[in-house]
């Protein structure tokens, strides 16, 4: 059983940290709000089978309708939308290591709208040396240069505050509620894939069609496995090892997306971006030891 979460956690890791390359190759094709309605309906697809599959679905459900609309805009539509754009406009590497910043973002918003959790002096230098990290890759003391696009940066940061803001929200909202992640998945992706349909501009996107790496991409690679399957292991994750144990998969995502971006992609590295990934890597852990540390010191 062990060896299986491990499995799932490696995958989940990989999964999530190609993403970045797939939507690099859409975006040379079609629109980021184009690339994130066929993610979502090759993701919605899978889901929907397994929660039928399942009967995780229920009429009562439905009380909850106002819920699952406001995370199929936080966790989905907002979310996908800024890290297809930010992708667009950045390397899928550096993409990637911004992407590393979500826990920070998440810890966040917590704190300023939940007030239920202490913020240490460990926790405190994690979110500095995190934050640091973003503003070395973003240099917007160099705002004249176009070595890295700052709007591209700025979507990036908006996709992870919009996710900070839907966990906050589901800690806030769904405390208690008696309702499977498969259903709540079920629900946030296909209101998600209603809200998109209706406000995205068709045309053009049959021009995905012209390549066969980059349909594959946004079908299997983000839709598939990169929604589908993975919101199935991050679940299964949480089931197994808990929500803070789970949540160590996003140090493999940003490690990934370089490895891609430089080795397959072609894309440079340079010195600051490496000093950036690190202190992003390190602030989230400062910060997910700082809350283990003061879990341990509250149960004491």
């Amino acid at each position: 059983m062990k060896n299986t979460t491990y499995v799932a956690f490696a995958a989940l890791g990989l999964i999530w940290g190609t993403n970045f390359i797939f939507m690099k190759w859409a975006s040379a094709l079609i629109t980021p709000g184009q690339i994130v309605l066929l993610r979502v309906f090759f993701g919605f697809v899978p889901i929907l089978a397994y929660a039928l599959f399942t009967r995780s679905l229920r009429w009562h459900h439905l009380r909850y309708a106002h819920h699952f609309l406001v995370m199929s805009l936080l966790a989905t539509a907002i979310y996908y939308y800024a890290f297809a754009k930010g992708t667009s406009l950045l390397p899928s590497s550096v993409a990637g290591m911004l992407s590393g910043a979500i826990p920070l973002f998440t810890f966040v918003t917590s704190f300023v709208f939940l007030r239920d959790e202490a913020l240490t002096a460990r926790m405190a230098a994690g979110i500095g040396a995190g934050f640091l990290g973003v503003l070395l890759i973003a240099q917007p003391w160099h705002a004249d240069s176009a070595t890295i696009n700052l709007q591209g940066v700025l979507y990036m940061v908006i996709g992870s505050l919009s996710l900070g803001c839907s966990f906050v929200y589901a800690r806030r909202f769904w405390s208690g509620i008696d309702i499977s992640p498969v259903a709540l998945s079920t629900y946030q992706m296909g209101l998600a894939l209603i809200i998109i349909a209706a406000v995205t501009d068709f045309t053009g996107l049959a021009n995905i069609t012209t390549d066969t790496r980059a349909m594959l991409g946004v079908s299997l690679g983000l839709g598939l496995l990169g929604t589908g399957l993975a919101f199935i292991l991050y679940y299964t994750l949480v089931q197994k090892l808990g929500a803070v144990a789970a949540s160590g998969v996003t140090y493999i995502p940003p490690l990934v997306a370089i490895v891609i971006g430089t080795v397959f992609a072609g894309e440079s590295l340079r010195p600051d971006h490496i000093l950036a990934i690190v202190a992003i890597m390190g602030g989230v852990y400062l910060l997910q030891t700082g809350r283990k540390r003061l879990q341990v010191m509250t149960v004491k």
